[in-house]
């Protein structure tokens, strides 16, 4: 199921299967752990839609100077690629039963996500070393408020991933832990979107033709 498929999904308008089970008292928990992410990832979506358009509103300002290009941001877009990728393929172990895939699988999600971080964190260090940094240029002030708050939904995220690597390790039944597998998966995709977005407009060169663009402004 795609990210889109689920940020669209109509939640007012209920299966009746789904109405039945309410009825009987027997509503799984599993629809109302799905709502409330498409509700989150919406509510993420439009902050991280509303620092874009802020981002472009300062672009157009004539003092505008943007944030030197960071070549380290490409092998972390690459890290984040990397742990969706192993997302996948962990969903694809617990829908299959296979233990050993389902367990790699979440480890190697995990450690890209954790080497990404970690790439962000000499991203900031990189910028804060050069001559170019002054922390009251708008575009380097936006730089640590959009890449961090990137950053600090991706810790969420691996809250909820120790979680489910605490589950698999050990006896377990596969069909328990395969909710919270594709809730993270959902998880993981949607925010390589988000950074794949923020990095094509914002920090991989001077967009900002394309963003008045976007905006309807040119």
């Amino acid at each position: 199921m795609s990210i889109f498929h689920q940020l669209t999904v109509k939640p007012w308008a209920t299966p009746q299967g789904t109405a039945t089970d309410l009825r009987e008292g027997g509503l799984s928990s599993l629809p109302a752990k799905k709502l409330a992410l498409r509700i989150f990832l919406a509510v993420v979506t439009v902050l991280f839609m509303l620092l874009i358009i802020a981002y472009g509103d300062r672009m157009a300002y004539e003092d505008w100077r943007p944030t030197p290009q960071l070549g380290l941001l490409w092998n972390n877009t690459f890290m984040l690629v990397l742990s969706s990728i192993a997302m996948q393929w962990t969903q694809y172990s617990v829908r299959r039963g296979q233990i050993d895939g389902l367990r790699i699988g979440l480890l190697a999600g995990g450690a890209f996500t954790i080497a990404f971080l970690a790439g962000q964190v000499l991203a900031w260090r990189q910028l804060g070393m050069m001559n170019y940094f002054d922390i009251t240029n708008p575009a380097i002030a936006f730089f640590y408020l959009i890449t961090g708050l990137h950053g600090l939904h991706l810790v969420g995220g691996l809250v909820a991933w120790f979680r489910t690597v605490i589950k698999v390790w050990g006896d377990f039944d596969a069909a328990q832990v395969r909710q919270s597998v594709e809730l993270c998966t959902v998880y993981w995709h949607f925010m390589l979107l988000v950074w794949l977005i923020l990095f094509g407009l914002l920090f991989s060169g001077d967009n900002l033709d394309l963003l008045l663009k976007l905006r309807g402004i040119r």
